[in-house]
């Protein structure tokens, strides 16, 4: 019995080519489009996960008035782990460190290398393919390289024993080689070296400064109980205040479990490259709302036809075949189409996924060995099937024999509401997408074009290294002779996403319980003029004023937040841990991080400590002024590789998780298009031919062929036209919650929820004129003769 329903489902889809190849390729586009998002989503909810303790692993995460932060005090773990019961590990990790390293003189400046401690092995489960696990970090000058970097580095060899020159000045010795750290960990690395004895002991007594991640190893019986774990909460902070009084700094920490990192962290000073939880929720429910596109077009193609399977119904049931059997037929027949657009999505997900990695920024891998994933993806056949041949199946075998052999069918009212109930679901989740896509090309434009408070064009930096620091005066002569490098500001940080912040400052007037956190920057008395930043009131740093080394420049939320005005800021004692000066100046605020977070108060302090060289080049001397700034250094600091790169990069490369989710946007949108307009295209064909006859009268008695294409066109306008009644108030809601996460953004118009709209309608009017077109211009007399 099956194999005969297979084998007439196979003859239906030879039989009528042209419904089957529409219905296949809607659905192998869409499962491969629900395949391809289900594998990101699955990716971005994996992280962390296969850490073996990664159930029982936290971060320690801090909150001080609206500050929310990543880094905690060094010290901290060391005292948590001694005082609290619950606390069985804990291991401390730097922030992203440069390391210049150098084999068989060969100079490499290495941007990714973190400092830990010698737990960082036992915590968690980075595989250690060469060295010994108790060891390999408790040696003072070891280093462990990953894979990529030991082959980099020593080829073929064994590395292990082998030194490697860090700055010049000292040798590492190869302990072990780790594995790369795989692409679903939030912590990626090249390189890693163990935190000094000495740095150690200062470290563990440090509860003031706030520079390292810290990661607890809890109790089993703690880390599965959330009542058990606000108790160690509430633990933590008190023996924080034990060392830190409220008065001295108000803060509360939290514990962040491991696996909720990657897409729950919404923290400054963080590891790069976080997910959003947001963006895993939405794309889930397009890759589900894709497929479902997909098998309305069966649906409604499927019951549009239903004229022509009639009959059959009719014999079938006159000659014994019950209703459950006919269900099985076309549940059959709906199956094969199911599966064998299965193996042609798989064929387009392999064809595509490289590109589709390059455009989301991931390294996704098909993998049909693996039986979870050959499970899932035959659930999305079978779910596909299922879905795509109910309606169809329980519509088209409740025809009653004598009806359907008495003549034509004549289709119900019921039926034709459910074939527009269906067409208007499918490009409510277009124009959704459309809308979506929309507003993220704009807020990135948006991103792009914004003025952040200073002219970033034309802004290349250079980065203090070995010698530069000894020979500063030296670096600003040298500098200042060459006119194409004069027009340069030295900046303890990049003006991009300052990470120094300090609550210790006072000023005239604060009140005894204000806790604010300061961030800080020390620059250059040209700092702005090369930012081309507005100075409000006052004066900035002169070299013609000694007294500046102990002076202050406040921006305008800092002189908000003091209660000052442009006026009275100006000679106001203020102090910056605990070195006291005067506000000698106000600027305009400009974006030192990036746009998710507003403006904050900041303080500028005289640079006599060194930093980044920024400089800006005369429009169409970039080329030039580089090699200027390469001479330079390779004058005052041959020891030490050159390196540069541009501001508005950086800035730039600060959105990359949006810029990949507005591609991934436009991708899927494009496609939840073309799969509607693919059963549009079928239904109006169809749709056509079913009034061939009305048409041929229609001409005979005098209408136009403008008439005729305006009749067959109109039902599709009118279903978009609510399509977009509904789809307007749901993408309204997702763009705000999407646009939330901006402290800056635009206010979406009404020109966007009319634009997509129009989109949408003028797509669709393309998909139905080639049938329309040629049903309003064929011969009426043939069209009669015909019916």
């Amino acid at each position: 019995m099956i194999r005969n329903y297979i084998k007439t489902a196979f003859r239906n889809i030879v039989k009528h080519k042209a419904f089957s190849a529409i219905n296949i390729a809607g659905l192998a586009i869409g499962m491969a489009s629900s395949i391809l998002i289900l594998l990101w989503v699955q990716h971005e909810l994996s992280f962390d996960r296969f850490h073996e303790n990664a159930n029982e692993l936290f971060r320690i995460t801090a909150e001080a008035s609206e500050f929310k932060t990543a880094v905690n005090p060094p010290g901290m773990p060391v005292g948590l782990k001694k005082e609290i019961q619950a606390v069985k590990n804990y291991v401390r990790v730097s922030k992203a460190v440069k390391l210049l390293l150098e084999k068989d003189r060969q100079q490499f400046e290495e941007k990714n290398a973190l400092y830990t401690d010698p737990s960082f092995l036992d915590i968690f489960s980075f595989p250690l393919l060469k060295g010994n696990k108790k060891t390999a970090l408790q040696q003072p000058n070891s280093i462990l390289l990953t894979a990529s970097m030991a082959t980099k580095y020593f080829g073929t060899e064994n590395p292990l024993g082998k030194s490697l020159l860090l700055d010049n000045q000292h040798n590492l010795t190869v302990t072990g080689v780790l594995a790369n750290p795989p692409s679903n960990s939030h912590l990626q690395f090249d390189f890693i070296l163990p935190i000094t004895t000495e740095s150690a002991r200062a470290l563990n007594s440090n509860w003031g400064n706030f520079n390292f991640y810290s990661y607890l190893l809890l109790d089993k019986t703690v880390a599965n109980d959330p009542q058990a774990i606000l108790k160690t909460e509430s633990l933590i902070n008190t023996v924080y205040k034990r060392n830190i009084p409220e008065s001295t700094l108000k803060v509360a920490f939290q514990l962040q479990p491991l696996t909720a990192i990657h897409l729950h962290s919404n923290l400054q000073i963080d590891v790069a490259g976080h997910g959003n939880i947001l963006y895993v929720k939405i794309f889930f429910i397009v890759a589900i709302f894709i497929l479902v596109v997909a098998c309305i077009n069966f649906m409604n193609l499927a019951t549009a036809r239903s004229a022509k399977k009639a009959k059959e119904v009719g014999l079938r049931k006159v000659v014994g075949a019950s209703r459950a059997q006919l269900i099985a037929q076309f549940m059959g027949e709906s199956m094969v189409l199911s599966f064998v657009s299965l193996v042609i999505a798989i064929g387009i997900v392999y064809s595509v996924l490289p590109y589709f990695n390059q455009l989301a920024g991931t390294s996704l891998v098909l993998q049909l060995l693996n039986s979870n994933l050959l499970l899932i993806l035959l659930g999305i056949s079978i779910a596909t099937g299922l879905l795509a041949g109910s309606y169809p199946a329980l519509y088209l075998s409740g025809f009653q024999p004598v009806k359907v052999l008495k003549g034509p069918l004549k289709f119900t009212g019921g039926s034709q509401l459910l074939r527009n109930s269906l067409v208007i679901l499918q490009f409510v989740v277009s124009i959704v997408l459309l809308i979506g896509t929309l507003v993220v090309y704009q807020q990135l434009q948006f991103i792009k074009t914004r003025n952040p408070g200073f002219d970033k064009a034309n802004l290349l930096y250079m980065p203090m290294t070995g010698d530069m620091w000894n020979k500063q005066q030296l670096l600003k002569d040298e500098l200042q002779k060459n006119p194409l490098t004069s027009n340069f500001a030295i900046s303890s940080e990049l003006p991009v996403n300052i990470d120094a912040g300090t609550n210790d400052v006072l000023w005239e007037g604060k009140s005894p319980n204000a806790q604010v956190i300061f961030p800080f920057l020390r620059v250059s008395e040209n700092f702005i003029d090369v930012f081309q930043i507005k100075l409000l009131s006052g004066r900035f740093f002169s070299p013609g004023f000694i007294a500046d080394s102990n002076n202050y420049i406040i921006n305008e939320t800092a002189m908000n937040v003091m209660g000052f005005t442009r006026e009275t800021a100006i000679g106001k004692a203020l102090s910056l841990n605990e070195k006291k000066g005067t506000i000698i100046g106000v600027v305009k605020d400009f974006n030192y991080k990036p746009i998710h977070t507003s403006i904050e108060p900041l303080i500028l302090e005289l640079n006599k400590w060194g930093g980044h060289v920024i400089l800006r080049s005369a429009a169409g001397k970039t080329t030039e002024t580089i090699e200027a700034m390469a001479a330079i250094h390779q004058q005052l600091n041959p020891n030490f590789p050159f390196s540069f790169n541009f501001l508005d990069q950086d800035l730039a490369n600060l959105y990359k998780g949006e810029q990949q989710i507005g591609h991934l946007f436009n991708l899927f949108a494009i496609l939840a298009i073309f799969i509607s307009c693919l059963g549009l295209y079928g239904l109006s064909a169809f749709m056509a031919q079913q009034r061939t006859r009305e048409i041929g009268v229609r001409k005979v008695l005098g209408a136009s062929a403008s008439s005729i294409l305006l009749l067959l066109s109109s039902s599709y306008t009118r279903l978009i036209l609510i399509a977009t009644l509904v789809a307007s108030p749901l993408a309204w809601l997702v763009i705000h919650k999407w646009l939330e996460g901006f402290a800056y953004h635009i206010q979406p118009g009404w020109s966007i929820f009319v634009a997509a709209p129009l989109a949408a309608l003028f797509i669709a009017w393309l998909t139905v004129g080639y049938e329309s077109v040629k049903a309003a211009w064929s011969s009426p007399v043939k069209n009669i003769r015909t019916e």
